[in-house]
């Protein structure tokens, strides 16, 4: 396909000489025939002319092969280094494209291994295959939780808080990140910061009654325990027949000598888990307040 663009050189080449040409010899039109019959004049100027003009573009011609001959080979070598070439990146970004589903193959395999690993309570090898993970794909956030996770179940809280942190790097707004944040600092005895953090979990997710109960023990904790009773009311909106959730606001309602409270959370508890062995002692509580 590529050869055509020569041809067209050639031809417009080819055009330009004729004109020149018959520019060249127009002067035969004034050729002195004086000596030649009326009858022949004619005749004898047009073969003439028609012998030089043919003899002429035949010598321009051959000049013009030799002086094209080297373009048109230079023309032909580079469109075809040219089609080589596209072709050639063709076939990378192909091999490149199956590169990248082997990769993912790879990395699913890995977080496999990973949690089979896990189960078998192998965490040093566990945690080697998400260092792999991260080696072949570094924004992958799953492998940074999972391994903040696997941190933070080896009291490694310092390295397991730089892998949650990581994340947020990736991505800013991760309302699990910000709760593991806050079990991390809680574990370190960063009440405050657990709070924060919670909190920040609680803007992205308003319905997780598991952020709110654990917001509730970090405000009991810091001894702020009208702020708990609130964050265990706002768990409870969300899951009121929770008996973890109940038992605990029984607990801070009797602390904080809120008997109408009291009541109505500890007959809650009763319809829900009958079988609770604190419910007595609980009664008993209320009876003195």
């Amino acid at each position: 396909m590529y050869n055509i663009i020569p041809l067209i050189l050639i031809l417009a080449s080819l055009i330009v000489i004729i004109v020149i040409v018959s520019k060249k010899f127009s002067f035969l039109a004034t050729l002195d025939v004086e000596n030649i019959p009326a009858e022949k004049e004619a005749k004898f100027k047009e073969q003439i002319i028609g012998t030089r003009l043919k003899r002429n573009i035949v010598k321009w011609l051959a000049k013009f092969a030799r002086l094209i001959n080297p373009l048109t080979t230079y023309l032909n070598n580079f469109f075809g280094w040219a089609y080589k070439k596209i072709q050639n990146l063709k076939n990378d970004y192909q091999k490149s494209e199956i590169k990248v589903e082997n990769i993912k193959l790879i990395i699913d395999q890995l977080f496999n291994e990973a949690e089979e690993l896990k189960k078998q309570n192998d965490l040093l090898e566990a945690e080697k295959k998400y260092i792999k993970i991260i080696g072949l794909d570094s924004r992958n956030i799953m492998a940074f939780k999972e391994l903040g996770h696997l941190y933070f179940e080896q009291k490694s809280l310092e390295e397991a808080k730089q892998a949650f942190e990581h994340v947020l790097k990736l991505k800013q707004d991760d309302e699990d990140v910000y709760e593991n944040l806050a079990q991390i600092a809680k574990e370190s005895g960063d009440l405050n910061q657990a709070k924060e953090d919670y909190i920040k979990s609680l803007k992205m997710n308003k319905q997780n009654a598991q952020t709110f109960y654990n917001l509730a023990l970090v405000y009991q904790a810091m001894n702020s325990l009208k702020e708990a009773v609130k964050s265990l009311k706002k768990a409870l909106e969300i899951e009121p027949n929770h008996p973890r959730y109940l038992d605990t606001m029984l607990q801070l309602s009797i602390i904080i000598k809120d008997k109408h409270l009291a009541l109505n959370v500890c007959n809650k508890l009763i319809e829900v888990n009958p079988e609770n062995k604190k419910i007595e002692l609980f009664k008993k509580q209320i009876e003195e307040l």
